[in-house]
């Protein structure tokens, strides 16, 4: 299951829905693309945005406040806070992922952090003894461009952004990058499966297909293992949480 959309500021994990999750604004996903800025505009995702996701995390379970971000947080960019669970053999499964594709400020990380953890609706809230199994990724949304037709993109390069209309009511959805390569997917299987997400449910023909208005994207990622964080931060090791919590 993809990602979720939180509306700024409400939180509405309903509607067009995300490669991996729900997002959260309520802008339409054309206008959302539309106002993006160009690539070299952007910061880059890095490791300190997902340790920043986890203390977010940890102090919500211990009882203090939201922390302060080590990071520039001047920045305002479409986002991604996606929480993945990593099990001893390696196996990944996805535990919650919410995010915007209108420009937020960097500064919200952690609020999205703590969506993806408790607020998206497809998983129960997250649990004090699941962190220390967790992966934390950020992704932050870059490079917004039109695509010429539907099959204009590159699987394993490239997020998606379709919108079409039938019978005067207008659909919408987008993957991230990773999802396609992730699923096996080629780019007519990936926009298939988009359409329907989307919340299409009629015929798929050639006529629909070509009328698909397609926006693509570029993802800059980052993601943190537990583990990963637990070394960033002074006098933490995987499992120290659910020990001072004890």
């Amino acid at each position: 299951a993809p990602c979720a959309l939180r509306p700024a500021p409400l939180l509405a994990t309903v509607g067009s829905t995300l490669g991996h999750g729900a997002w959260a604004d309520g802008a339409p996903m054309a206008a959302a693309s539309a106002a993006a800025p160009a690539a070299e505009e952007y910061p880059a995702a890095e490791a300190e945005m997902a340790a920043h996701c986890f203390d977010a995390l940890v102090d919500h379970f211990r009882g203090r406040p939201p922390p302060q971000p080590r990071f520039d947080t001047s920045p305002t960019v479409p986002l991604f806070v996606t929480l993945s669970t990593v099990s001893e053999t390696g196996a990944r499964s996805l535990r919650g992922c919410i995010g915007s594709l209108s420009p937020r400020p960097l500064s919200e990380l952690s609020s999205y952090a703590h969506s993806s953890a408790f607020r998206d609706r497809r998983f129960s809230p997250l649990e004090e003894h699941e962190v220390p199994s967790l992966a934390i990724g950020v992704s932050l949304l870059v490079d917004y461009r039109p695509a010429a037709h539907f099959l204009d993109w590159e699987v394993g390069t490239h997020g998606v952004i379709i919108t079409f209309e039938v019978r005067g009511r207008s659909y919408s959805a987008t993957y991230l990058p990773e999802v396609a390569p992730e699923q096996g997917w080629d780019q007519r299987e990936a926009i298939l499966s988009l359409v329907r997400k989307a919340g299409y449910r009629g015929t798929v023909d050639e006529a629909l297909l070509a009328s698909i208005r397609v926006t693509t994207y570029r993802s800059s990622k980052t993601e943190l293992s537990y583990a990963e964080y637990a070394a960033s931060r002074a006098g933490r090791a995987p499992g120290a949480l659910d020990k001072e919590a004890a």
